[in-house]
């Protein structure tokens, strides 16, 4: 048997008015899941448990069965695992984002800095590094605007907040705060000088690009411990993603992550490269995991049409070809879903449930017939918690 997740990040959404009331899912054209639907079941599940923070770090944990309440311990040494980077004991891992404030440092103009590029993201970071590091602090470049901030031996009695939480907003009142807060706040507010007047920026400035001023912090954490999946489940696994934040899941739960050049993370991403990557590791392993961040981007930056065709890129471009493969090959099942909503009206995550479609061998099919946000209401099955779902399609293990 063989098992595929198609997760489309932040892909669920709110109804639109200028969509006539509908979502983004309502509207696109996806014949692909919609197929999965009539084959199989369409339901729902909540993948954030009450008191956490709907992040794509504990919505997917809960999507493949971990329980962050037994597990979790932040978002960014997730990311340390996927770049490499060694936590010791007491170490703490940071996401450092360079975004886009106005001109007078008083509003987040962009979170991800107008999605400025990896290469010149690397240039920004070790000039960061350059200047503001010392043997307390490290900075690691990343992927376009997600980086790394390491604090040997670090605190971790703070409250930070997500960037993307406060898009076209005042940052007065969302700066780090608590007891631990000071060096953090003191290294955002001196990576302004370092960054001003940048080459980089200037370049980026002179092409009517977004300057990458300021970095934001956020999403701290010490060094994970998760149970490898094969150890709790009997499976082995592959990761197809653009993200740091999914491959260094990836790497704490021992599943081989798939390289796919043209993977971005942003609509322009290789779509037919992770579905080429997703049926090259059906050969190696039991389930695959397709991660597809464009939705979400898209959720982010308020951008409808983006989100729109996103999706209907991760349809037909994702789920098509490689369910045409597994139906060609035997016994298999495979699940599609969001992690978590992320509406472009409010441009950031929430706690509500997301749909999901099911189908494969032993599943029996219910009455619905599209995948959309209707399955809140319609859907046959229902998994809160979301981790439930996981066991539920390796066959009611």
């Amino acid at each position: 048997m063989k098992y595929v997740v198609f997760l489309g990040d932040g892909m669920s959404d709110n109804p639109v008015d200028a969509l006539d009331g509908r979502t983004p899912l309502m509207v696109a054209n996806t014949p692909n899941l919609d197929s999965m639907v009539k084959d199989g079941v369409g339901g729902w599940c909540r993948n954030t448990p009450d008191g956490f923070e709907p992040g794509s770090d504990v919505a997917n944990l809960g999507v493949l069965g971990y329980d962050v309440r037994e597990s979790y311990s932040g978002r960014s040494p997730l990311e340390a695992a996927a770049m490499g980077v060694t936590l010791n004991a007491g170490d703490v891992a940071f996401r450092c984002n360079l975004v886009s404030l106005s001109q007078d440092y008083g509003v987040m103009a962009d979170f991800s800095a107008g999605h400025i590029t990896s290469a010149e993201a690397a240039q920004l970071i070790h000039a960061l590094q350059t200047q503001l590091g010392s043997e307390a602090f490290e900075f690691h470049a990343g992927v376009s605007y997600r980086h790394l901030l390491v604090w040997r031996g670090g605190r971790v009695d703070l409250r930070c907040r997500a960037p993307h939480d406060i898009s076209d907003q005042a940052i007065a009142g969302h700066l780090p705060t608590g007891p631990d807060a000071e060096p953090i706040v003191g290294l955002m507010m001196a990576s302004r000088a370092v960054l001003g007047d940048h080459p980089v920026n200037q370049q980026r400035v002179a092409e009517g690009k977004l300057p990458a001023n300021s970095i934001w912090l956020w999403g701290h954490g010490y060094r994970p411990q998760l149970t490898h999946f094969k150890k709790r489940f009997g499976k082995s696994g592959a990761m197809i993603t653009a993200v740091d934040l999914m491959r260094g899941i990836a790497n704490c739960i021992d599943f081989e992550n798939m390289v796919v050049p043209g993977a971005t993370g942003w609509i322009d991403t290789d779509y037919a490269g992770k579905a080429a990557a997703c049926v090259e590791a059906l050969q190696r392993h039991d389930l695959v995991f397709v991660h597809v961040e464009s939705p979400d981007e898209s959720g982010h930056a308020g951008r409808l049409d983006y989100k729109i065709k996103a999706i209907e890129d991760f349809d037909a471009k994702v789920v098509g070809p490689v369910l045409a493969y597994l139906r060609g090959q035997g016994a298999y099942r495979a699940v599609a879903l969001p992690d978590h909503p992320t509406p472009v009206e409010t441009k950031t995550h929430n706690m509500n449930p997301v749909p999901f479609a099911m189908c494969g061998t032993g599943i029996e099919p219910d009455d619905n017939a599209r995948y959309d946000e209707n399955l809140l209401e319609r859907g046959s099955v229902a998994y809160d918690p979301g981790i439930r779902m996981m066991p539920a399609l390796l066959g009611g293990q």
